[in-house]
């Protein structure tokens, strides 16, 4: 009597996709792939990380893809893994902000993303919207409200990041919604500070307008003035004595 072999049983995931062909696919924006899951496959794949500890949503809204990103976030934020974050404590949302994603930031915000999340920086959201000058993206953290005056690990505010990069027309907005003219952070520094050591005229010129302390020392007992090259101090002189004046 001869044997019978059996034949070989094909396994219940030789159909899906691999975890590797999921990270691409939301790297390169592919929504059909994500559309064609199995049921078991979605419902998996929130909780699938890679070597960065970046989930599928993470990389689809750091590289901008709305569409994924739509599909990925659409379930409930718990089960989404919306505010889940990478090894540096990184969530999406804080990705899709820095990376100037406006309308994916807006997605993340309408399912569940948390606007007010630190990373391990102690950063939110804002500040690397304030460090990369995007207004528009700005206007919709403030609007899902953003805190004005969070401040990170080394005490600055989204203003002394804006302030460092010389973005006036983000630093009026971050004024006129309530940001702190003369926050300090922990050297002791305030957002016209910075401004000055970074040599960015025309927001050091602005703050004084707002009203930013000229004479305020920081830990190292320097002044704004202190602190600002000749021709400088002179400019910022000028414009204390004519708000002085006003």
């Amino acid at each position: 009597m001869e044997m019978e072999i059996d034949s070989p049983k094909p396994e219940s995931n030789d159909n899906q996709i691999k975890d590797d062909d999921l990270f691409r696919a939301a790297e390169r924006g592919d929504s059909a792939i994500f559309k064609a899951l199995s049921q078991e496959q979605f419902q998996r794949a929130p909780s699938l990380r890679n070597d960065d500890s970046r989930s599928l949503l993470h990389v689809a809204a750091a590289s901008g893809h709305s569409e994924v990103v739509k599909i990925l976030s659409a379930a409930d934020a718990s089960i989404s893994g919306v505010n889940s974050t990478d090894e540096e404590g990184w969530a999406p949302l804080h990705s899709a902000s820095s990376c100037g994603h406006a309308d994916v930031v807006e997605i993340l915000l309408s399912n569940g993303a948390d606007v007010n999340l630190k990373n391990n920086g102690g950063r939110t959201a804002l500040h690397y919207v304030a460090s990369k000058g995007w207004l528009k993206i700005a206007q919709i953290l403030i609007a899902h409200r953003a805190k004005l005056n969070q401040k990170d690990q080394v005490g600055c505010t989204p203003l002394h990041r804006a302030a460092s990069t010389g973005n006036s027309e983000l630093c009026e907005f971050l004024i006129e919604e309530g940001a702190e003219v003369d926050a300090v952070d922990k050297a002791g520094q305030t957002p016209l500070m910075n401004a000055v050591i970074c040599h960015n005229k025309e927001v050091a010129l602005l703050l004084i307008r707002h009203g930013a302390d000229v004479d305020v020392e920081d830990k190292e007992g320097y002044t704004v003035l202190g602190r600002a090259s000749d021709d400088f101090r002179q400019i910022l002189i000028e414009a204390a004595k004519t708000m002085l004046e006003g």
